[in-house]
């Protein structure tokens, strides 16, 4: 019979992924406008703040590095990324072709249920209006529009969409400072749900053109009249 070796006082394995916790506070704070274009990321009041060591925060920004979050300067540190006009144009020219045709497929591919899970969202969208949580309505209008691309059924393009996730956040963070009224973010939603569930592509295309097309110019207006932040990384 098989002996059973008797405990040894070992800690249970906390699986709290520290890096990752980390990353999503700093990400919070970029698209909150906490941390604005150009600032510095400092890492000695940023782990104090959230009471870790230097290292996980060191981590975290050459992750928030990759997605494309933040810009390392060398010997000064991380700054939070600035959004050039020539930027907003490439993401917004790459995010129309993704989600034009993410919709139109989306469209074929609609059932019930997957119209159930748009409307819904949609009502997420309006009930997060009244919570005045707007990094929260960041990433229900951000769910909104993966949910299209997952109801498309092209598993690379919603890797193409996830890639310019970050980006995204960040600047639908920028979308939602353009409204006095939060139920607004919700609204402009619905005229693109309504062309999906007629089923007309170029219905479709005309109004994922002008949902997105709308936010492209005022995103750009916006970016364009932000100042320079007096530490941005050179």
């Amino acid at each position: 019979m098989r002996t059973i070796s008797p405990p040894v006082g070992l800690p249970a394995l906390n699986e709290t992924d520290l890096v990752g916790q980390v990353a999503r506070r700093l990400t919070e704070a970029i698209v909150l406008g906490r941390l604005p274009p150009g600032s510095k990321v400092v890492e000695a009041g940023i782990a104090r703040e959230l009471g870790v060591s230097r290292a996980p925060v060191r981590e975290a920004a050459r992750l928030l590095e990759q997605q494309g979050l933040l810009v390392a300067n060398p010997r000064r540190g991380f700054f939070v990324r600035q959004f050039a006009a020539d930027d907003i144009d490439e993401i917004y020219d790459l995010r129309l072709c993704v989600e034009r045709h993410a919709a139109v497929l989306a469209a074929r591919n609609l059932t019930p249920e997957t119209r159930d899970k748009l409307r819904r969202q949609i009502e997420v969208l309006h009930e997060t209006a009244d919570l005045d949580d707007p990094a929260r309505q960041v990433e229900e209008d951000y769910r909104f529009h993966r949910l299209i691309c997952e109801i498309a059924g092209n598993r690379r393009m919603l890797r193409l969409f996830d890639d310019l996730a970050s980006e995204l956040r960040m600047v639908i963070g920028l979308i939602g400072r353009l409204y006095d009224d939060p139920h607004e973010i919700a609204r402009t939603h619905e005229p693109v749900l309504a062309a999906i569930e007629a089923g007309h592509p170029e219905r479709i295309v005309a109004y994922v053109d002008y949902h997105i097309g709308h936010a492209w110019r005022e995103v750009g207006r916006l970016v364009r009249e932000i100042p320079p932040w007096p530490a941005a990384a050179k």
